[in-house]
């Protein structure tokens, strides 16, 4: 009996010493073939124009190509979701955006728990976001805006990259703060609410600046005013909301890297190094800056307070707005 027990511990200890060194072997090897990029948005919008920014480098600093992968929907739960049920290997990343952090508030059964199911890797950027109107829309100025809104309640119809996104909470919050009547109009993802602007199906959008700006620098729109306490450095000649009238007003978009929970430890942190030298990257920086983009590089760590930080945030002007849960 005795030897059968020292037989099943020795049986034991060699097939966990086989699954150790098959484990270890494949997080020195990693990567070895393609990396998945979930984007919860359709082509077009920031998070895809960020995202197809940083892929080419990222996939030369890690000898293996990062393939975006576009997974619009349900403000970015969609592709979130499927993240969460991945392989934690190294082998899916995601591209976090403000809908990690208004979702828990806006969908009842989400299906992932967007703290706990994740390893946040780093804070990539964040921008303001651009508060654009059609041309054939009168306001010119935020004052002129306030005015006109107020003169016609329940006329003024603005768009959005759908509900819960930056780009809606961004008007609403502009909204709660000048007791404006409009009417929401949320579209599935920037690019299509921006292709709704452009063709004047919306009268105004606070598209995220990557998405806005270059139509606001060749005239096909109007650029009233971006959403930061300080001027952007991509319009600097466009005021802020705070300072055209609506004093205190901000509110900011972000873009962040994510793995499923479990995902062990050296991955993260090749993953976090090589972005680390990406954001780095004269050229991928230079692009990203001229888009509005603010690039931050965080730890870990820091990451993951800031996305705490927010949800308790963002749960407040959810409920004070009125929002209704999808």
């Amino acid at each position: 009996m005795a030897f059968r027990k020292r037989s099943s511990a020795l049986m034991f200890g060699l097939l966990a010493a086989a699954v150790f060194s098959v484990t270890a072997s494949a997080q020195q090897n990693y990567p070895n073939r393609p990396i998945r990029f979930l984007v919860g948005f359709p082509p077009g919008g920031s998070n895809d124009i960020v995202a197809r920014a940083i892929a080419p480098k990222l996939s030369e600093f890690l000898g293996q190509q990062v393939v975006v992968d576009n997974r619009g929907g349900a403000n970015t739960a969609i592709a979130t979701a499927l993240a969460a049920q991945s392989a934690p290997d190294g082998y899916t990343i995601l591209m976090n955006a403000p809908g990690h952090t208004t979702n828990p508030w806006m969908i009842k059964k989400l299906g992932y728990d967007s703290i706990k199911d994740f390893e946040f890797i780093t804070q990539l950027g964040r921008a303001a976001n651009l508060l654009a109107t059609h041309p054939s829309f009168p306001p010119r100025s935020v004052k002129e805006l306030i005015t006109y809104s107020k003169a016609n309640p329940g006329k003024v119809n603005f768009g959005s990259s759908g509900t819960g996104t930056s780009v809606h909470l961004s008007a609403e919050l502009f909204r709660y703060m000048t007791g404006l009547d409009w009417v929401h109009v949320a579209y599935k993802g920037g690019g299509p609410g921006l292709v709704a602007l452009l063709a004047g199906e919306v009268s105004l959008f606070f598209g995220n600046a990557p998405t806005v700006i270059r139509h606001v620098r060749t005239g096909k729109l109007n650029g009233l005013a971006t959403t930061g306490l300080q001027r952007s450095p991509a319009a600097p000649d466009l005021p802020t909301v705070a300072e055209s009238g609506v004093p205190g007003y901000e509110a900011l978009t972000f873009w962040g890297l994510a793995a499923p929970a479990g995902t062990p430890r050296p991955i993260l942190d090749r993953l976090h190094t090589e972005t680390m030298r990406t954001l780095q990257d004269p050229a991928a920086r230079k692009l990203l800056e001229s888009l509005g983009t603010e690039v931050l590089g965080t730890s870990s760590k820091e990451y993951a307070q800031f996305i705490r930080g927010e949800i308790d945030k963002w749960g407040k002007v959810i409920k004070a707005a009125g929002i209704q849960s999808l």
